[in-house]
């Protein structure tokens, strides 16, 4: 017999999952035992430990982001914002990320993991894949807040770099990119499972472009042999696409379909330009080819957007059938944001506004993010699922007037609507205050490792530009008196 304590959550609104589907429960119960739901209905009869009143309340499943990096995200704020080079079809992956990865220090990277964790829990999200370097402070920080995370130890045979801003060129290291696979192996044998299942591993080769077609193989061998989900970036850049064109004379989602690392648990990284986008002007047929294979897209819509790049289209994967998912890749680390800019995104590419609903994008928040991830234990409220669970405030500036609460987060809500989160039956938002923050401690880190890194940046540009001159203040100083 189970000594597990049990807790009933009464909700006025509830997004219950039925087995094959979210639907709304008005007026329901959901039951909680230890780390798992073990009832969802419109009343319980069984004891319980505690009754939570949450009748002026909105119960949902915990978001899902797929696409993370924990330790360097929040160090993008105020730096890389309005910029992008023309030259580079204004993707910043290769004249803004080495400098801010080259001026950022340790100590700025552990105030980054810290502050993506609270951010993450305040606004909803339950489980995050992070891709990063910092394996053994992320798997101990998760524990700490209470944030289920697959950490992704990534690696890669060479690196991309510009010399002169007009090209990018690669450098390789192979057993470099070897020695980050052997580490992702121990990472799974140290981890995986550990801190009570709060932590599992995911294989993550860095980039398409910037690993072998043998470090790709043999890390899709190391997934598939550990059960675990690999992710990749690709298919992130006009670079990138004609790049992968002129080594292998494929689109980079064609050559990883030839190597065999596509399947049900590959999870691609953007995947957002390939063949059939205008961003490309070649030939679709990468759309069909991750129907085809099973896999899974992290979708992570803001990066882009702020750059005036967008998924083309949304709507279109998936009702070829792929697997969509969501991810926070840069600031704000917010899926409420991520679900709002990806339904209007798709909405203006598609010219109509049924392309792409506030259900489309909820599920992909949820279900779908726990499908990439391989779980049919997450993502919903649902007997026998993990008690990962918010509770959304139903009076409040995001959510009056309620009616349809879906249509209210993904449009209106932000991170202050939200009052309670639960990560495997654990409370770890209470009042839209995560538990184990010291919220001044961690802004005030957070904001010394942005001032010991922007005056490194010119060491790390290649034409020695400052931090301003990279990145021009929005307005110039104040002159006056």
């Amino acid at each position: 017999m189970s000594t597990a304590r049990r807790t009933a959550i009464r909700a006025g609104w509830i997004i219950a999952f039925d087995g094959e589907s979210h639907r709304l429960l008005r007026d329901g119960v959901v039951v909680i035992e230890g780390d798992t739901i073990v009832h969802v209905g419109a009343a319980v009869t069984d004891p319980v430990d505690e009754t939570i009143d949450a009748r002026d309340r909105v119960l949902t499943p915990g978001l899902i982001s797929t696409h993370a990096h924990l330790g360097s995200s929040p160090l993008d704020r105020s730096f890389v914002e309005d910029r992008g080079s023309p030259q580079f079809w204004y993707s910043g992956l290769f004249e803004f990320l080495p400098v801010r990865d080259g001026a950022q220090d340790l100590e700025g990277t552990l105030a980054c993991i810290d502050f993506s964790m609270a951010e993450l829990l305040r606004g909803g999200v339950t489980t995050v894949l992070d891709i990063g370097r910092q394996g053994d402070a992320v798997a101990e920080r998760a524990e700490r807040f209470g944030l289920r995370v697959y950490e992704g130890l990534t690696f890669r045979s060479g690196r991309w770099l510009t010399r002169d801003g007009r090209r990018v060129t690669w450098e390789w290291d192979e057993e470099a990119g070897r020695e980050g696979l052997r580490r992702a192996a121990q990472f799974i044998e140290e981890h995986d499972g550990a801190h009570g299942d709060f932590v599992r591993a995911a294989i993550a080769p860095a980039q398409v472009d910037t690993c072998t077609g043998d470090l790709l193989r043999d890390a899709k061998r190391l997934a598939d042999d550990a059960r675990r989900p690999y992710t990749v970036h690709t298919s992130q850049s006009v670079v990138e696409f004609n790049e992968m064109l002129a080594r292998h004379g494929k689109t980079p989602i064609a050559w990883l379909d030839d190597l065999g690392v596509l399947g049900p648990n590959t999870l691609l990284g953007h995947a957002i330009i390939i063949g059939g986008s205008s961003w490309t002007n070649y030939p679709a047929g990468d759309v069909q080819t991750m129907a085809e294979a099973g896999c899974s897209v992290a979708h992570a819509v803001w990066v882009f957007a702020r750059r005036g790049i967008l998924m083309e289209s949304f709507a279109l994967y998936r009702t070829a059938g792929i697997t969509m998912a969501l991810g926070t890749d840069t600031n704000p680390q917010s899926v409420i944001e991520a679900m709002r800019w990806t339904a209007v995104g798709s909405k203006v590419v598609e010219r109509g506004t049924h392309a792409t609903t506030a259900a489309d994008v909820f599920d992909a928040a949820t279900l779908g993010g726990a499908a990439a991830l391989g779980r049919d234990d997450l993502g919903r409220v649902a007997r026998g699922a993990k008690a990962d669970l918010v509770l959304w405030k139903a009076s409040s500036w995001g959510m009056t007037p309620l009616r349809d609460p879906v249509k209210n987060i993904v449009y209106n809500a932000t991170a202050e609507d939200i009052d309670r989160v639960w990560v495997n039956g654990r409370l770890v938002v209470d009042g839209g205050r995560v538990l184990a923050a010291d919220e001044r401690a961690i802004l005030a880190a957070l904001q010394a490792a942005g001032e010991r890194m922007w005056p490194r940046i010119a060491q790390h540009d290649w034409a020695g530009r400052d931090v301003d001159g990279l990145s021009p203040p929005t307005y110039p100083p104040w002159e006056g008196s």
